[in-house]
């Protein structure tokens, strides 16, 4: 039974079922993968025992080629999504990656047809897209004034409109809308930086908008990884493309390849790092002699990595996917 069910006497059942509660609907999702595989089941087990005394989020098995299996959650907000992220490490001992948090979109396509789009991997190609929509909040900021310049700089990087400004005192209270996809990624972190903690923050779903959105894939080696997609605004999307691919350039071990990162949206590469090959000194026992030796010994070389590149595996370690999500928009 879920809250707000009634339940009642079989042989003497109640005229009416009380009214009830309206079920809660999800606004922010993302991918929960165990860092063991073999943690599936337990995360399973895990998440049902959870949503016994928490119906209002929700959850599903997807698979991610490059996390494996996990599940697609839906959580109220992004405090909602720590405290079952937290709970779920700390009372069912978990390790677990988190992709990075996204929120719905209300896609119409060029047939008519309409739907709410949870997870960014699942966008269709943009030639069937025939519109966008984006979830808008209303936030109040408190911050002490001497901050404020700060917050309001923040607030508009986001895209944010200013509704409202006011004093109390020392204190001066910020209405912004914002996009709720600016939000989920490090907005409250960068906001407790800037006032150095003392500002506080409070937001509710607004509305939906037309946004000119784009979804910025990741590929390594030229295979895309779906755990590392995101819908950004078009402005935006070199900077989150490039940061992810910096980031991944430190968090990938070298091969014995040169392995290219890039952040594309559909087949335009926006941005891209290079991750340089480990290389053995082939002419170390040439002493002396023709030169044409040495340079057919590294042409010889180069032909054999073109080769270990065209058809080797880039495995990419799981912490590396957790620190590149965790700073993905730096």
């Amino acid at each position: 039974a879920r809250v707000g069910d009634t339940i009642t006497e079989e042989r003497r059942p109640c005229e009416a079922p009380l009214e009830g509660f309206k079920p809660s609907v999800p606004v922010v999702f993302c991918g929960l993968f165990p860092v063991d595989t073999n943690d599936f089941s337990g995360l399973r087990e895990a998440l049902e025992k959870l949503s016994l005394n928490d119906a209002s989020f929700s959850f599903e098995a997807e698979t991610s080629a490059a996390l494996g299996f996990g599940f697609r959650c839906g959580f109220l907000g992004l405090l909602h999504m720590e405290v079952i992220r937290d709970r779920l490490e700390r009372e069912f001992n978990l390790d677990l990656i988190s992709t990075a948090p996204s929120v719905v979109y209300q896609m119409t396509l060029t047939d008519g047809t309409q739907f709410n789009l949870h997870n960014p991997a699942d966008m269709p190609e943009v030639t069937r897209i025939s519109e966008i929509e984006e979830p808008w909040i209303k936030a109040t900021i408190m911050t002490p004034d001497e901050y404020l310049g700060a917050v309001l700089t923040l607030c508009t990087e986001r895209r944010g409109e200013q509704l409202d400004l006011t004093y109390a005192g020392n204190r001066a209270m910020a209405v912004y809308r914002l996009p709720l996809n600016e939000v989920v990624f490090d907005f409250y972190d960068r906001l407790k930086s800037v006032t150095r903690g003392y500002a506080s923050f409070d937001y509710a779903i607004d509305e939906y908008r037309l946004g000119e959105l784009v979804k910025v894939s990741i590929l390594v080696n030229g295979d895309p990884v779906d755990a590392l997609s995101m819908i950004v605004h078009r402005e935006q999307a070199e900077h989150r493309g490039r940061a992810i691919c910096v980031r991944l350039k430190d968090l990938v071990p070298r091969q014995m390849f040169k392995v290219a990162l890039q952040a594309a949206i559909g087949g335009k590469v926006i941005a891209r790092e290079t991750i340089s090959a480990l290389r053995k000194d082939v002419t170390a026992k040439c002493y002396g002699g023709d030169i044409s030796r040495k340079k057919k010994l590294l042409e010889k070389q180069k032909e054999g990595k073109k080769k270990m590149r065209q058809f080797g595996k880039v495995d990419i370690p799981q912490n590396a996917f957790f620190e590149a999500l965790k700073m993905g928009d730096s």
